[in-house]
């Protein structure tokens, strides 16, 4: 055994120089070897080579499928890991997913606080969860049972933000927090405090940004969840390509499977223009995306056209 950490310690040693961060002590713990880095963050030998796969029955399923290929890396640097690069507009079939089963049955809402803004078209731009009031320095818990994959401060406007990603195959992430209380790799049960409420990244007031994802593409929480009652409205959870709105990944595609068209929005593009080049009319455009003709047309974001 004493063997094996060594040479262990040695490949950690290696590649953590190489990535700017070196080991500076070793701590023996119930829950394994602990990794001390010199820039103060830490991690369980077991941990390093985690594939990031907590439900393997779904894991096999979309990777045995030529016809998906889809991924989802574990990484504590990216909260889109796989580069939105899922199209989950290919979904053919319909995966059952348990919300909770026998060996993780716990459900608890991340935070009691009202539904302030919903999942859908917000203001021309896609609102891809809800926001929760709070007050900053309130606690928000992890709504499953899973493991932290990502918990850190994000650029991209979320502020501190943690994702987690869950035995059921789902990830949910918690924007705008005051702190965080759980580093990348922590194991948590539902209703586990993992941070402190707050206005952090694009926010305007203090209030808990929640998602849901699957594969990286988000879907209405709501779906799930009654954040009224604070309960699952379902332990079963059905997976097909209407959850998902078009454009909710990277991976666009003119036709979906379903047979639905999209039109990916470049400079200089009205609603008027798109409707005469595909031989509709704005009023359509408008119920097929939930839009009215005012609103924005954002550059690279796509709209149903068919």
């Amino acid at each position: 055994m004493f063997v094996r950490i060594i040479g262990l310690l040695v490949i950690v040693l290696s590649t953590y120089v190489a990535k700017g961060q070196t080991v500076i002590d070793t701590l023996e713990t119930e829950k394994g070897t602990m990794l001390i880095f010199s820039d103060r963050t830490w991690s369980y030998i077991e941990d390093l080579n985690f594939d990031g796969v907590l439900n393997p029955f779904l894991e096999a399923y979309l990777q045995n499928d030529s016809t998906f290929g889809f991924s989802h890396p574990w990484n504590h640097d990216e909260c889109y890991p796989s580069k939105r690069s899922n199209d989950l507009m290919r979904l053919k079939d319909t995966l059952w997913l348990c919300t909770v089963d026998s060996g993780y049955n716990d459900f608890v809402v991340p935070h009691p606080g009202k539904v302030t803004s919903r999942y859908g078209w917000r203001k021309g731009r896609y609102h891809n969860g809800i926001d929760i009031s709070l007050r900053t320095g309130d606690t928000v818990v992890s709504a499953f049972s899973g493991k932290v994959r990502y918990a850190r401060y994000n650029e991209g406007g979320f502020g501190n933000l943690v994702v987690i990603r869950h035995y059921n195959g789902l990830e949910t992430f918690y924007a705008h927090l005051d702190k965080h209380l759980v580093v990348p790799n922590q194991e948590v049960v539902a209703g586990t405090p993992i941070g402190l409420g707050g206005n952090t990244g694009r926010s305007r007031g203090s209030h808990l940004h929640f998602e849901t994802r699957f594969y990286d593409a988000p879907m209405d929480p709501e779906v799930i969840i009654d954040f009224e009652k604070g309960k699952l409205k379902s332990e079963n959870l059905f997976i097909h390509s209407g959850l998902f709105r078009p454009g909710a990944s990277a991976a666009i595609t003119t036709t979906s499977a379903s047979g639905a068209q999209y039109h990916k929005i470049r400079s200089g593009d009205t609603l008027g223009h798109i409707a005469r080049k595909y031989g509709t009319s704005v009023n359509t455009l408008c119920r097929l995306n939930g839009i009215k003709p005012t609103t924005t047309l954002h550059i690279g974001r796509t709209i149903r056209v068919r």
